[in-house]
Parts: structure tokens; C-alpha cells; sequence
């Protein structure tokens, strides 16, 4: 199946035939051809995207209907012309379901009451949002349909059926995650950007989209490449960020969950209570459970640890360097990165990551 993408949103489905070069099937007129040959749907990026299958004998003059099914297509089309929309809400409701149950079954006791430190976490949010607008050229969903029309990475190449491509691609991005996660722990110049997530010195659903504007930009620009060599499909990464984001906030939030509940969800997805101990103030603990969606990288490559030494309502959160509650406030958290103090030193978690094994 050949992909043509069209830059020009202002194109007619017959206009854009016409400009893309494809002819009319043997017998039939141009505008048949484009009803029955072609279905649109407009991505986020401000592309249109054209499905165009080659016929049986492959010869490009001919325009057939797509290799997967009407519906799948329309499907898929709805999906990402309203992915804003979906994220959006998906984020929201997440969020605020995850701020209502922490509120009534809280794990820890909170160190700072939440006005003192949400509107620094949720500002540089809306500030990282902001910035990833006017600087990225697309979205990680964008360069997915743009490899798709260009057939670039393994599932754009390889004849899987859907349902096993979106898997597949599911699983990998996710593990790409992981091993960003670990790399941002273990380079000292990505630490100082990612630390600023971890210098929180309480954890709840806002901890989830705290992330220096620096470091969203470098993870946006090595999920480009993994999306781009992966080949994973726009509607596997629309599916997968949505995954990302709630995650984020469930492992984040300060939810208490019954244990065999919390026990059971972990060997399928990583919960609170096994991500609040990768911001523990001790650098055995930070270097550890690096997972975001899945759990099972950690016990893979032997980074997993089942509980914090001290108990989860005796560990000390956050990096010893900035206990200053006026660490908090939006400027002091921008300006961690680039403050001189001890980032680099072989004290407390301020290390890069050290020889591990599983706990």
C-alpha cells in the first residue's frame, strides 16, 4: 500500500489526484476513481493523508481500494483527526480521578499542602506544552504518518495483521521509554535536566507531568527516531502516548491501594507504590524502577526493586541537594539545571547510575 501525503490542506480529493501524479483506473473516470479509491483523513500535523493501494499486479497506474477495510480506515481517520481532542480529555479525566482518590486514600502523609506546589508543577506543565507547540515541527503522530506514506520502519514494511502491528509497536515504544529513562539518569548532562522531575519533595498526580522544558524537547526528539524506525502506525502512537500519559499520573499519584490489588496490578502495569521508590533521596533507590507503562523492563534488566528501605511512609522523597521549599517555585525548578551545586558529585543520589541487581 502506497501513502501519498499531500502539505496542502486546502486540496480537493480531486485536485490532489491531480497534483500527486495518480491516474484513474483503466475504464472508470477521475472522479470515480477518487470516490471509490481513496479515503481521507486529516492528521493533527496539518496533513492529509491519502491511502492509494497499488492493484494486484502492481502496476501504478492502476488505483485500488486499501488493503485494510473501509471501516479500519474510517475508523482510524476519526481517531486522529480528533486525537487533540482525545488526549485532551483522556489527560483531564485522568487527572482529575486520580487527584480525587489520592484526596480520599492518601499513601503518605503530604509534606506541603497541594497550593504551595501544584500551580509550580501544573505551570511548567502548560509552559512545556506551550514550548513543544512553537518549536516542534509536528508530533510524534505526525512523523508516524509521514513514515507510513514513505513506508519507513519495520511494521511500515513488514504485512502484519493490525491488531499484532499495534501491539507490537506498543511494546517496543514502551520499552525505548525505559531505556530514555535510564539514559537520562545515567548521562550527568541529561541528569541535570531530568532531576528537576525528581526534586520534588513531595509525589503526587502533578509529580506525573513535571519534566523540565529541556528535557521534553530531547525525549520528543529521540521518540521521532524511535516512531520513525520502529514504523509504528499514527494510530499505535496515538494509542500508546494515551497510555503514557495516564500511566504517568496513576504511578505519580499518592494513592493508597489495597495490597492485593496493588500486588496484582504490578505484574501488568507499574503502580504507585512501585514507582514512588524510584524517588527515594537514595541513589540505590533513584537508580531503580525506571518503568512508566510496563513492568516487566524492570525485571528484565534487573533494575526492579519491590519496596524502599525505610517503608513507604518512612522514605524521604526527593534529591538532597534541594530541600529548600523554595525549591518549588516555578523559577527555582527552571533554573536547577544550570546551578552549579554538587550535580556532578559522587554524594547522595547526584550520581549517575551505579552497579545494580534485583531487591
Amino acid at each position: 500500500m502506497r501513502t501519498a501525503v499531500a502539505e496542502r490542506s486546502g486540496d480537493t480529493a480531486l485536485e490532489f489526484v491531480h497534483r500527486s501524479g495518480v491516474r484513474k483506473p483503466r475504464g472508470a473516470s477521475l472522479p470515480a476513481a477518487v470516490q471509490n479509491g481513496v479515503r481521507w483523513f486529516k492528521a493533527p500535523t496539518h496533513f492529509q493523508v491519502l491511502e492509494v493501494a497499488l492493484s494486484p499486479s502492481g502496476d501504478e497506474g492502476d488505483v485500488a481500494m486499501p488493503a485494510r477495510s473501509e471501516g479500519w480506515l474510517l475508523m482510524t481517520g476519526d481517531l486522529l483527526y480528533n486525537e487533540p481532542g482525545i488526549r485532551l480529555v483522556c489527560t483531564l479525566g485522568v487527572f482529575t480521578l486520580m487527584a480525587v482518590l489520592e484526596g480520599r486514600h492518601p499513601r503518605r502523609k503530604r509534606s506541603f499542602p497541594r497550593r504551595q506546589r501544584w500551580p509550580n508543577n501544573l505551570g511548567v506543565t502548560l509552559l512545556d506544552a506551550l514550548l513543544a507547540r512553537i518549536v516542534l515541527p509536528t508530533s510524534a503522530i505526525g512523523l508516524a504518518v509521514i513514515a507510513e506514506s514513505y513506508r519507513l520502519g519495520f511494521f511500515n514494511r513488514a504485512d502484519l495483521p493490525a491488531w499484532l502491528e499495534i501491539v507490537g509497536a506498543i511494546i517496543l515504544l514502551d520499552l525505548a521509554i525505559y531505556g530514555q529513562h535510564v539514559l537520562f539518569h545515567y548521562v550527568p548532562m541529561l541528569w541535570r535536566f531530568h532531576r528537576m522531575h525528581h526534586a520534588d519533595l513531595d509525589l503526587d498526580v502533578t509529580t506525573g507531568t513535571r519534566f523540565h522544558p529541556v528535557e521534553i524537547l530531547l525525549s520528543f526528539g529521540i521518540k521521532f527516531v524511535v516512531v520513525g524506525a520502529v514504523g509504528a502506525s499514527p494510530l499505535s502512537v496515538l494509542i500508546f502516548e494515551v497510555l503514557l500519559n495516564a500511566t504517568s499520573l496513576f504511578n505519580h499519584s499518592n494513592l493508597r491501594l489495597p495490597r492485593g490489588l496493588e500486588w496484582l496490578l504490578r505484574c501488568f502495569v507499574v503502580t504507585p507504590d512501585m514507582h514512588r521508590v524510584h524517588h527515594s533521596i537514595l541513589s540505590r533507590e533513584t537508580n531503580s524502577n525506571f518503568g512508566f507503562n510496563l513492568p516487566w523492563w524492570d525485571r528484565l534488566f534487573r533494575t526492579y526493586r519491590a519496596q524502599p528501605e525505610a517503608g513507604h511512609d518512612g522514605m524521604t522523597l526527593g534529591l538532597d541537594r534541594f530541600r529548600d521549599p523554595e525549591e518549588l517555585r516555578l523559577g527555582r525548578m527552571l533554573t536547577q539545571p544550570f546551578r552549579d551545586d554538587g550535580s556532578n558529585s559522587s554524594e547522595g543520589n547526584e550520581r549517575p547510575i551505579q552497579p545494580r541487581g534485583q531487591v
